[in-house]
């Protein structure tokens, strides 16, 4: 075997397989919701678009545009950069405003089911309070980021981000849509929270949202008859109860593994609007609690995929606004399921990239975009270089506090030995003083050396040591004068 043969052997693979980014995780996650709620909008609409329209597939073509307009707008949300987002900022949120003006407006707002919601025409309808949810996200997010770097005071934050939702959350109660406004105090405050506002702070604040929507609950009167039949929903099950009685008959009809895909008996007029605001009683009638358990995992695999992609953001705007939009999603996901199981009161919110839903579902791909792009931002490459960078001054910072402590230990360390130099050199200074003086020596005066050096060779060293002693005793040393 040659040479090369043998470091061809033993050469290790040159790299391992690439891990999943989080951005590719959410963008996993969101497509399978939005391929499985096609499907699940298909099977619950089928028989009202049959009554409505003619035709069994109307509004799954329907879903089927949204769903491909939301597909657009979150590949362009994803690849736009986040600084030029931060600039159209003011026109998003005077257009969301202008917007809901025109929906609370009489003869501009189109109405349905009591409430003004929607502007357009015909079929062509968004909805204002969409957009509104989006704004808002963005501009708390940047106000606060700006307000944070600059060292300003938290008044002078929380004061203008308030005025800013309480006139957002005021035209929606307008419409009436308390659902969504209590959407966009949730949002504010999980960004609140992630911006690290103090804890009384944020206390006072989710004590005046429960009054608030406590006063607003009782209100009107429709609403009162909600939260009673929320209570009990079997005591009201021929009137406010009926859609909460028929949601539940439906989930528990499915048992394990469902009646099967379009075999559901709610949506043959049973169940009012069992495509949008109780698509989850369908999903639990057909496909069981298996499919509810799907359901509730990939909404919570997206959840997490989220703050995870927020917490790795490079930059204060880019955290806060994840965690504004996974908390927008997160909570219409909770309160859309909630409501279908009857553990929650019925507001009409969607569930997120599931229901039927125009404008609701193309913007809520334009988030699952920002977060995709969010999630670019922060990928392992950029966590690793971070985390050296920051490795990098801990150690530098590390090794000079050990070096100005060594310093510190040898100034304090010579100190001592200063203080036992200069009191040795006063010792020997005072000894010098004391010390009598010597007289010095003269040449005519012997010395001890000469004397022993007289002495004869042969003498032996016991007397030799006693002359030289006598004659040391008997002549004093005297210092050679130089």
């Amino acid at each position: 075997m040659t040479q090369t043969q043998h470091l061809r052997l033993v050469t290790p693979p040159s790299t391992r397989q690439a891990r999943i980014s989080t951005a590719q995780w959410i963008t996993l996650a969101v497509t399978a919701l939005c391929v499985f709620g096609l499907v699940m909008v298909g099977s619950a609409s089928s028989v009202i678009s049959m009554t409505l329209y003619g035709s069994p597939w109307a509004i799954f073509l329907r879903q089927l545009i949204w769903v491909i307009i939301g597909i657009a707008g979150f590949y362009v949300a994803g690849r736009i950069d986040l600084q030029r987002w931060r600039r159209w900022i003011p026109y998003a949120l005077g257009g969301s405003f202008l917007m809901l003006l025109f929906a609370v407006t009489p003869g501009l707002g189109q109405s349905s089911g009591g409430s003004s919601r929607w502007i357009g025409y015909g079929l062509l309808r968004i909805q204002p309070s969409e957009f509104m949810k989006l704004a808002l996200a963005l501009y708390v997010a940047d106000f606060v980021a700006k307000r944070q770097e600059k060292g300003v005071e938290l008044k002078r934050i929380l004061g203008p981000i308030t005025m800013v939702t309480g006139c957002a959350v005021l035209l929606l109660l307008a419409q009436p849509d308390l659902g969504t406004a209590m959407v966009l105090m949730v949002i504010l405050l999980s960004m609140l929270v992630a911006a690290d506002v103090p804890t009384m702070v944020l206390l006072k604040g989710m004590a005046l949202v429960t009054v608030l929507v406590t006063v607003m609950s009782f209100a009107a009167p429709y609403r009162v008859a909600r939260l009673t039949s929320f209570v009990n929903p079997w005591a009201h099950a021929s009137t406010t109860g009926y859609q909460v009685v028929q949601s539940l008959i439906g989930l528990g009809s499915g048992h394990l593994v469902g009646l099967g895909l379009g075999n559901s008996r709610e949506k043959w007029g049973l169940l009012p609007n069992a495509h949008t605001d109780f698509i989850a009683s369908v999903i639990g009638e057909e496909l069981g609690l298996v499919g509810v358990v799907f359901i509730l995992l990939l909404v919570g695999f997206l959840i997490a995929k989220g703050l995870r992609a927020a917490t790795e953001a490079p930059d204060r705007f880019s955290a806060y606004l994840g965690v504004g939009l996974i908390t927008w999603i997160g909570a219409e996901a909770i309160i859309n399921i909630g409501a279908a199981f009857g553990v929650l009161p019925v507001t009409g919110i969607p569930l997120p990239f599931v229901s039927f839903g125009g404008s609701s579902l193309m913007i809520t791909m334009c988030a699952a975009g920002l977060l995709v792009n969010i999630a670019r931002l922060g990928t392992p490459a950029a966590v690793g270089l971070r985390r050296s960078t920051r490795s990098t001054t801990k150690a530098t910072t590390v090794s000079a506090a050990k070096k100005s402590s060594r310093n510190a230990s040898s100034s304090k360390d010579a100190a001592p030995r200063k203080a036992t130099a200069s009191a040795t050199a006063k010792r020997r200074t005072a000894a010098k003083a004391t010390a009598p003086k010597r007289s010095p020596r003269t040449s005519s005066s012997p010395s001890p050396r000469s004397h022993v050096a007289k002495a004869a060779p042969t003498a032996k060293r016991s007397s030799a040591r006693g002359t030289s002693r006598s004659s040391a005793s008997s002549t004093p040393r005297q210092r050679k004068v130089r």
